[in-house]
């Protein structure tokens, strides 16, 4: 396929492949090398045609299946240069790097990548957008709150894929830790149902195609709130967008470019 897809989105791991005319890459490989493997193999695409891998940030369920494909396979790994060093402390590992700098574009064969700053618990998190031909792609989770970066980065976006992580409710009524509960509601932590709809809003305008709600919480969200609460928010603005939602255990909607 040209175009992309989720392999898996959520706390357990997040990956996502990206096909072009002369690019095939993944966003993140935070699940096993072999699960990575058979959802390629599901798509029709081998490991060896891998081109390269764009990490976000070095929290593991971001970068656990570099150890293999990075490490044994020698996919070469863009991130910026306190992410490369994390991924070398956590996994103890040293992969073919290639370096950009947070802020500033980069080109990877027929893509250019524009990585902009997020407010998240890692050393130097990242969003992106992707620049393919007329498309433009908006890839953003991980993020405590939206700040103006975020909102002038995501403009004009064909297509986006955010986070829409927990509902506040939900978190404070879980078993989970109070250092859990805190982290998660906090500025470094993770983008509600209703803030991510207001994200969409503030980005909204008449060309763009689809949504992807991403990395949902297992204990505090369900797939049918994260939609219903985005979509209703949206209908109430009379804006109108195609919305699905990003799984942890199955590939999500296929965008065809």
């Amino acid at each position: 396929m040209k175009g992309f897809c989720s392999f898996a989105s959520g706390s357990k791991g997040n990956c996502i492949y990206l096909a072009t005319t002369h690019a095939k890459i993944l966003i993140d490989a935070g699940i096993s090398a072999r699960m990575i493997e058979k959802k390629l193999n599901e798509v029709n695409v081998d490991i060896s045609e891998i081109d390269a891998i764009i990490v976000t940030h070095e929290h593991s369920d971001h970068i656990q299946g570099l150890k293999v494909l990075a490490a044994k396979k020698k996919i070469p790994v863009f991130c910026n240069a306190d992410t490369a060093r994390g991924i070398c402390d956590n996994l103890r590992i040293q992969p073919n790097f290639k370096i950009f700098t947070t802020g500033e574009p980069f080109t990877f064969k027929d893509l250019e990548f524009k990585p902009f700053t997020i407010p998240h618990d890692t050393l130097d998190p990242v969003g992106f957008t992707v620049q393919y031909d007329r498309h433009k792609l908006g890839f953003c989770t991980d993020l405590g709150f939206v700040t103006t970066t975020v909102i002038h980065s995501l403009q004009n976006c064909d297509y986006l894929f955010l986070e829409a992580n927990h509902h506040p409710d939900m978190v404070m009524s879980s078993p989970r830790s109070p250092i859990y509960k805190r982290r998660v509601l906090g500025r470094q932590g993770h983008l509600s149902n209703m803030e991510c709809a207001k994200l969409i809003d503030e980005v909204f305008h008449a060309k763009l195609k689809h949504i992807h709600l991403a990395h949902l919480s297992s204990e505090c969200n369900h797939k049918d709130l994260a939609y219903k609460t985005v979509k209703e928010f949206l209908e109430e603005k009379n804006k109108k967008v195609d919305v699905s939602v990003a799984l942890q255990d199955a590939t999500s909607k296929k965008i065809y470019l």
